[in-house]
């Protein structure tokens, strides 16, 4: 245990202390409503942790999801206004916003790490300007990127040596599509 998590324990033991203590002092001549109240409070704080664990699978259950067809891959707009695309890039599966400020496939570090990309051999240099300024660049590429019922191979990317929380999918692969956007969606055809 590191002696932050010891110096956290060490301060939530007391502070648990010092209810229950206060607790029984209150409480003293009716222990049988201090327990009721107790078992109220347990429930509660059970019943938002189990609320807060399940959160994520709930709001991927209600959250509409891309939808791929035959010739066609509907995106839905997600709450902050963008729109995110789940692709297979060399048998990983990775989310990338939609940015048509953008001109190429920029992946962040850990998405180049996942997709196998070894960032210590890469060679950064090229340039590219952002809404943090200028960062440098490694072009790589792509040996395959599915999205839905569509394949393209050999499609180059760059990885950007600056920190960013997720990677983008540029003009040079929306591109390749006919995009539209209606009803808050954005639809991929070829």
């Amino acid at each position: 245990m590191s002696g932050d998590s010891f110096g956290s324990l060490i301060y939530l033991a007391l502070l648990l202390a010092a209810l229950g203590a206060w607790a029984l002092v209150e409480y003293r001549a009716r222990m049988g409503e201090m327990l009721r109240v107790a078992a109220a409070w347990g429930l509660i704080f059970v019943a938002v942790a189990a609320g807060y664990a399940i959160w994520g699978d709930l709001r991927r259950d209600i959250m509409p999801v891309q939808n791929a067809q035959a010739g066609s891959v509907l995106i839905p707009r997600a709450q902050d206004g963008h729109y995110y695309l789940d692709l297979t890039i060399n048998g990983a599966d990775i989310t990338m916003m939609a940015d048509t400020g953008a001109s190429g496939i920029v992946l962040s570090q850990a998405d180049a790490q996942s997709l196998g990309i070894d960032l210590a051999s890469l060679r950064y240099l090229g340039t590219a300007m952002t809404a943090n300024g200028e960062v440098r660049t490694a072009r790589v590429t792509l040996e395959n990127i599915t999205l839905g019922p569509f394949v393209d191979t050999n499609v180059t990317a760059y990885v950007n040596e600056g920190e960013m929380d997720g990677s983008l999918l540029g003009m040079d692969y929306l591109g390749r599509f006919n995009v539209s956007l209606v009803n808050d969606q954005m639809e991929l055809t070829r």
